[in-house]
């Protein structure tokens, strides 16, 4: 199961294999709460001032004690736009991290919602049938109706294809909140149920345990197109061939030509083809399994 945790690691690993940089961490020996300025962290020699990330917490070290192993902290909770939060015992601590937590959450969801129109989600809208009305309310997220059907009376469970309908996505705001209507013009009979199965744009995902299939909409197979271009968006705003090094065998590689400037534009280049390939090969999938379905609008 792919979680907005899990997906979020993922776009890391794949950045750190560019990157040849290791950030460094350790983690808390006491929970932290929201207000905390004193943070208890275990590995003495691995602290530091500066930027550190717990969770989606960015916060900004004022100075350190390596002998009581603690950071302090006077206006750095919250920093850089995040939230300050409490944090349990055995949170992660990371010093001066290459991608923020936040920032790579905020690139898969940015991916989701710019991959509508060529993936969508598919909902459902039902309402009871009135002879003397022939125009109906579609929910605010409605963009494109797939398919109309009625329910029959009777055991038989069967729907109906309604095939004359008429949508308008520019609805008269006083008699349709939503600006999205539907006009039915087939025969119905009078109380039955009529379902609306339209396409909408894919929802994005905020909490750490939050489901990609069940949340977004989205096929599971959809995922590594979003991996794909959240990591070309995030590289395209670095240079990986001259960051700051963690380690001497990193140091080293730097020299190489691989390694120049301009190796990050290429890099971007080459994730969002990856991204661009893979979106088109999610597309055709998802049009051979829904195809558009005729009518008319008399």
């Amino acid at each position: 199961m792919a979680t907005l945790s899990s997906m979020t690691d993922e776009v890391k690993r794949k950045l750190a294999g560019y990157t040849l940089r290791q950030d460094r961490q350790t983690y808390l020996t006491s929970a932290l709460t929201s207000s905390a300025t004193s943070i208890a962290v275990d590995a003495a020699d691995n602290i530091s001032s500066g930027v550190i990330e717990i969770d989606e917490e960015l916060i900004y070290v004022n100075s350190y004690n390596r002998t009581g192993k603690t950071l302090d902290v006077k206006y750095g909770r919250g920093h850089n736009g995040t939230i300050a939060k409490t944090h349990a015992v055995g949170s992660r601590v990371i010093f001066s991290p290459t991608f923020p937590s936040l920032d790579v959450k905020d690139a898969i969801n940015e991916t989701i919602m710019s991959v509508f129109p060529d993936l969508y989600t598919m909902k459902s809208h039902t309402f009871s049938h009135n002879p003397v009305k022939s125009t109906y309310a579609l929910p605010n997220d409605a963009v494109n109706v797939y398919s109309v059907s009625y329910e029959v009376i009777g055991p038989s469970k069967e729907w109906i294809p309604i095939r004359s309908y008429r949508v308008d996505n520019m609805a008269n705001v006083n008699s349709f909140e939503s600006n999205n209507s539907i006009s039915i013009y087939s025969g119905v009979q009078p109380g039955r149920t009529v379902q609306v199965v339209y396409t909408t744009d894919p929802d994005t995902m905020e909490n750490p345990n939050d489901d990609f299939e069940l949340t977004t909409g989205l096929p599971a197979s959809c995922k590594d197109v979003i991996i794909f271009g959240a990591a070309a968006r995030l590289v395209s705003f670095i240079d990986p061939g001259r960051l700051t090094f963690g380690s001497a065998e990193a140091d080293h590689q730097s020299q190489a030509p691989s390694r120049a400037y301009g190796s990050g534009t290429n890099t971007a280049k080459y994730l969002l083809a990856m991204y661009q390939q893979r979106l088109q090969e999610e597309a055709r999938k998802l049009f051979d399994r829904n195809q558009i379905r005729i009518h008319y609008t008399r």
